[in-house]
């Protein structure tokens, strides 16, 4: 992107009154590998959509980005109140997908063939979750209860640690 148009995104994203974007920093070293954001904050519709970019591929795969999404969510629900947080990600993002299922995201839907990618077109996959879904999986994704099974998750309680803090954007 051209510096314009960079500058044009964070604008209408991200510096405006209907976006909250933070940082997403490793605990243990405060090294920044990546940003979340909601945008579209709608107070009267209790709804956002919500983005992250784990932009350190050495740190992908490590749970930061489940850790960072979970955070998120107990934040949009829990201090803004809203009842919905929606997404999009394409298909062939297997592991942001199975990372946001592990935080109570459902599939909505789908937008077919919605992107050229490496030769062939991939659908646009659309997901969400609701107040009432989160309040019943916060406290075993946070780590706050014990998981449900032995092979279940705690999710977010990642040892390593991700924190989110929010950071301005020039």
């Amino acid at each position: 992107m051209r510096a314009e148009e960079v500058r044009r995104f964070f604008e209408a994203r991200v510096a405006g009154t209907s976006s909250l974007a933070l940082a997403i920093h490793v605990r243990a070293s405060d090294r920044l590998i990546g940003t979340c954001a909601f945008s579209q904050l709608d107070g009267d519709n209790g709804s956002a959509l919500y983005h992250i970019t784990i932009g350190e591929r050495d740190c992908w795969g490590h749970g930061y980005g489940t850790e960072a999404t979970a955070l998120m969510l107990d934040h949009a629900f829990g201090t803004l109140g809203l009842h919905r947080v929606g997404l999009a990600v394409f298909a062939f993002n297997e592991r942001a997908i199975r990372s946001y299922r592990k935080v109570g995201f459902v599939l909505e839907g789908r937008s077919r063939e919605a992107i050229w990618r490496d030769g062939s077109f991939s659908d646009e996959i659309l997901m969400s979750i609701l107040a009432d879904e989160w309040q019943a999986l916060r406290g075993r994704i946070l780590g706050l209860e014990p998981a449900r099974s032995a092979g279940a998750s705690a999710g977010a309680a990642d040892p390593a640690g991700a924190a989110v803090q929010a950071e301005t954007v020039p």
